[in-house]
């Protein structure tokens, strides 16, 4: 007789785990890693992932070459500062529309977006913006100017250059 013959198995053979052994044992596995899960998230909790924004207050210098009511855009602001014969003044570029950055056109400011049109001044020329562009608040003297992107002034506010 050959020893390959319909033999079961050895005794030594691991036993099948049953359909409700691995079931439970599978749910047991999935609950503990969600506990793992949930406690990094917890422990990550205090450390707050916010990005930083530069300040709101910023300081620029106006080119001594800027000509009388032409802006000037200081690199990664949304604020146009003019300067003319009787001050300095700062104008929010974001649209009151819906937040759109508007251009500079040449009878004043235009809406990429939706169209509108602003006056050299920020007034609404043209729809569908409801407010005019807001004056900001500028102070300092001579070459450099702190601009102040949460405080808004009167139209026609200027400090002196």
């Amino acid at each position: 007789m050959s020893e390959t013959s319909n033999h079961a198995g050895s005794r030594l053979d691991p036993e099948p785990i049953p359909r409700r052994d691995f079931l439970g044992l599978s749910s047991l596995g999935a609950m503990c890693a969600s506990l793992i899960f949930a406690g990094v998230g917890i422990f990550r909790l205090p450390k707050a992932a916010v990005l930083s924004s530069p300040s709101k207050k910023f300081k620029v210098a106006l080119p001594e070459s800027l000509p009388a009511g032409q802006g000037f855009t200081p690199p990664g602001r949304s604020v146009a500062l003019f300067r003319d014969e009787e001050g300095v003044y700062a104008i929010s570029l974001v649209c009151t529309h819906l937040g759109c950055i508007v251009k500079s056109a040449p009878e004043g400011f235009e809406c990429p977006c939706h169209g509108s049109r602003f006056a050299a001044d920020g007034a609404v020329a043209k729809g569908p913006a409801p407010r005019a562009l807001p004056w900001l608040q500028v102070s300092g003297a001579g070459v450099e100017y702190l601009v102040d992107e949460d405080a808004t002034v009167p139209p026609g506010t200027k400090v002196k250059a």
